[in-house]
């Protein structure tokens, strides 16, 4: 296995054949060049981000309140879905839910052109210490983890600025002046608070959800071959769905530390005197109890899995366009 790690891969990748049998289940749309993994990438977590939005929303609502919480500009049950959506509904219309999605727009697209590029970059560079197959899923899992830290790096800003934006009755008027507000009332640091949680949490969810991924993509096309072809939207929408859901659930508590930290101080919501995990934790579960570690995994499950099916089958659809046009 080549070892250059240079960002040209088309010498990479062999055969354009796919077999179910290769150490390494790299189907044959991968060795594009490394800017076509970039734009993929990007269109990917666009289209996901964007479909999903709403969704979104709610569960940072639910998981930026406590029990507690009694003013009426945030108004809404941490723990039950459907109240909290009826609620939403009935205040402020259809259109809240959308509130901050532009946010969203300027962070989706670079980040996760970041994020999909870095794994394809890490899982050629790693290959060749990974050249079993009891260890193909330990390669994608660290190929994740990398691409995560990174593609965070990017993201975190405009995710901050996204969560305050989505909550009801945000003081800020847009992006725009959410940006110049932050920077100006709690520094620029104040944008990045929130990296290292979301590092711990996004580490452990990638690692989840690529190892879940490529086992269930590469189980579906072993089980059905004649119908589980490798190259089909289908394949990657399950495979996706699963792996996201999963990886959701599991890192629920990581998910509601980092919005608290996040929408901090804003429209009613708690401030910490210390932005380490550790505290965050002990205040939820003084306040909500161990349960308020889990608010909005629901919602957050509804997103994940739909929005990983989503992204993916994009994902690898743009990389077989790519793959064509080459």
């Amino acid at each position: 296995m080549a070892t250059d790690t240079s960002p040209n891969f088309q010498a990479v990748i062999p055969t354009t054949e796919f077999h179910t049998e290769l150490s390494l289940p790299t189907p044959d749309h991968d060795g594009l060049e490394f800017w076509q993994y970039m734009v993929a990438g990007s269109i990917a977590g666009s289209v996901e981000h964007m479909a999903m939005f709403p969704v979104d929303t709610l569960k940072t609502r639910m998981q930026a309140l406590t029990t507690t919480t009694t003013t009426t500009s945030c108004l809404l049950h941490p723990f039950r879905l459907r109240q909290s959506l009826s609620s939403i509904l009935k205040l402020e219309g259809p259109s809240s839910l959308y509130r901050g999605i532009s946010a969203m727009a300027l962070g989706a697209g670079p980040a996760h052109a970041v994020y999909f590029s870095v794994y394809e970059f890490c899982k050629q560079a790693f290959s060749s210490s990974f050249t079993t197959n009891n260890y193909s899923s330990l390669l994608h899992a660290a190929s994740g983890v990398c691409a995560t830290v990174t593609s965070d790096a990017v993201f975190t800003p405009m995710d901050v600025v996204k969560q305050r934006l989505q909550l009801k009755s945000s003081p800020y008027k847009g992006v725009v002046d959410c940006v110049r507000r932050v920077a100006l009332e709690e520094g620029v640091a104040a944008f990045f608070k929130s990296y290292r949680t979301t590092v711990v949490m996004n580490a452990p969810f990638t690692a989840v959800h690529f190892a879940a991924y490529e086992a269930t993509k590469k189980g579906l096309v072993e089980v059905s071959p004649e119908s589980a072809d490798d190259r089909r939207w289908v394949v990657h929408a399950t495979a996706g769905g699963a792996a996201g859901a999963l990886a959701a659930v599991v890192t629920t508590p990581l998910d509601v530390v980092k919005t608290q930290l996040q929408c901090q101080g804003v429209c009613g919501c708690d401030r910490f005197s210390s932005n380490s995990i550790g505290h965050v934790i002990q205040t939820v579960i003084r306040k909500d109890g161990y349960r308020g570690l889990m608010r909005g995994y629901v919602p957050r499950m509804l997103f994940h899995a739909p929005a990983a099916a989503i992204c993916w089958s994009t994902y690898e659809a743009s990389k077989s366009f790519f793959h064509k046009l080459n």
